[in-house]
């Protein structure tokens, strides 16, 4: 009998300019965008993280970003960090590793048993989901059961936005929209992952509510599978 699998309500969430560009161009910081987002805004992702059990990004984002990922300039708890990263080569100075949030690594059964100890003695997490990349269902499951998260914000780049959608897992989307166009044939965009060849393998999606936070237009989605 085939295993059931379990998962948080999950919301993904991302500033995106009006070209559908994260950020200026591969490799660049999402931040140096972020920072043109208006005060209205920055508040309303803050208190989309209050509202949330746990936060997710991918290990390329830690690295290039090096976000903290908590909540800031709201009440409200900063939500648990889980970042998908299957060779254990999280940056043992990245500020998810800092002792302000609880954080989860999630590495494969292929990492190395040295770099998985020493992401255990900053006081991280470690939970091993998949033999030699994540499993991101079973990660799902697991954070559900072992943690009792029933609801995660994902803020992540092209290839976890992918992944996630691939395996039906996201039932929202939030979008804050910047003004800009930036261009670029390999700029990130919020999805990357495998080209399509037909219609019917797009993402469907159902818009629900559309306003201004401050300057930024927002627009909200239900995922359609």
């Amino acid at each position: 009998m085939a295993q059931e699998y379990i998962k948080p309500h999950i919301l993904m969430m991302s500033e995106i300019t009006a070209d559908g560009k994260l950020t200026l161009k591969k490799g660049a910081s999402s931040k140096i965008l972020m920072k043109y987002m208006d005060k209205a805004t920055e508040i309303l992702l803050h208190k989309t993280r209050a509202e949330y059990d746990a936060i997710m990004v991918g290990s390329n984002t830690i690295k290039i970003d090096n976000s903290f990922l908590t909540v800031r300039g709201v009440e409200g708890e900063s939500p648990i960090r889980v970042i998908p990263n299957s060779n254990a080569d999280i940056p043992l100075e990245s500020n998810v590793l800092g002792k302000d949030a609880k954080t989860i690594i999630a590495v494969s059964a292929a990492a190395p048993k040295e770099k998985v100890d020493a992401i255990r003695a900053k006081g991280a997490d470690v939970v091993v989901c998949g033999e030699s990349r994540i499993d991101i269902v079973k990660l799902m499951d697991l954070l559900v059961r072992d943690y009792g998260i029933k609801s995660l914000i994902v803020e992540g780049g092209p290839t976890l936005n992918y992944y996630m959608l691939q395996e039906k897992l996201v039932d929202e989307i939030r979008l804050i929209h910047l003004p800009f166009i930036v261009g670029g044939s390999d700029t990130p965009s919020l999805v990357g992952g495998m080209h399509i060849d037909s219609e019917d393998e797009m993402f469907r999606l159902n818009l629900k509510n559309h306003y201004l936070c401050g300057t930024n237009l927002v627009t909200e989605y239900d995922v359609l599978y």
